[in-house]
């Protein structure tokens, strides 16, 4: 019998139309979409699907749009795929639509939950004075010393996503993250792509969102999970409901450590990988990580019916 594990995008993932297939065609997405929206005051469906994309790049909308998208299709997969997983992950802010799905945060506190989290993020830092770049061809050793090189009086920048062997993640003030870029790109073969974000998400500039969000996390009836969660600042731990508020806080400030979350999967004798949420984007870095596990995902109609068709026979 195969071991699966569910894992949940975050943001980058974000596009106009993300879900709209599957919003169209099921209730139960429709849902979702209505419940986070009657929570928030906010018509996310709407968002998700006319954007405009300025409104939903920016983190304070990008956080819960994805969530309400992974979130949706998580119970439409649980309601039409027969698979019980033995442990989920999610991918920064998706890793509350894991702590959701396993039942570590209730449903109707999460949306309000990540409300709080995106607008601390957006305060801590005006729009345009930081921001992410993915960096492809370079190690994370290599890479900290070029931040610490790029890092002055004007702004710094910090590793704060590892994803998988060669695709790290930089997050930092405007000007040292430019600089950061142009040193890369200075060295044979190496890429740097700016991302759709709008604040420098896991690194030491967040500190004062991590403070902030602190009375949010106190508010936050926390459970026990109906299977493993492995945090993305901690893959040696799973959650519990003694470390999750201290988790969280600390995934605010700490890189993603996914390349080793992936790597704890393995060690647990999982063998197949399902991605929720739009743009697949966690699958092809887990062929990265290891050709040694089936990676499925579902984002529209036919991706669905393929999962369907793998677990149910």
């Amino acid at each position: 019998m195969s071991r699966v594990a569910l894992v949940f995008p975050g943001q980058g993932t974000q596009h106009l139309g993300m879900g709209r297939q599957l919003y169209l065609e099921y209730q139960t997405v429709r849902d979702v979409f209505a419940e986070a929206s009657d929570i928030l005051k906010i018509d996310l469906a709407g968002l998700c699907n006319d954007g405009p994309r300025e409104l939903l790049d920016l983190t304070e909308n990008t956080q819960l749009a994805v969530l309400t998208c992974n979130l949706a299709i998580y119970r439409l997969f649980t309601e039409m795929v027969n698979v019980t997983p033995v442990v989920m992950a999610g991918h920064s802010v998706g890793e509350y639509a894991a702590l959701t799905a396993a039942g570590v945060i209730a449903h109707h506190q999460v949306f309000p939950l990540v409300g709080a989290r995106a607008r601390h993020h957006q305060e801590a830092m005006p729009v345009g004075r930081g921001g992410m770049a993915a960096i492809l061809g370079l190690d994370a050793v290599a890479l900290a010393d070029l931040c610490a090189t790029a890092s002055n009086d004007d702004g710094k920048v910090f590793i704060s996503i590892i994803n998988a062997p060669g695709q790290v993640v930089v997050s930092g003030h405007m000007p040292a993250l430019e600089r950061l870029i142009a040193l890369t790109l200075a060295r044979p073969g190496v890429k740097a792509v700016k991302l759709p974000i709008s604040a420098p998400c896991h690194c030491e500039l967040l500190t004062e969102a991590a403070e902030a969000f602190t009375a949010q996390l106190k508010s936050i009836d926390f459970c026990d999970g109906s299977c493993l969660v492995i945090p993305n600042c901690a893959p040696e731990l799973f959650y519990t409901t003694e470390n999750a508020a201290n988790l969280l806080l600390r995934q605010i400030t700490q890189p993603v450590r996914w390349q080793e979350t992936i790597e704890k999967m393995l060690s647990l004798g999982v063998d197949t990988i399902v991605e929720l949420g739009p743009k697949r984007t966690l699958v092809n870095l887990i062929k990265r990580i290891t050709p040694d596990v089936r990676l499925l995902f579902v984002e529209d109609v036919v991706s669905l019916d393929r999962a369907r068709a793998h677990f149910n026979g």
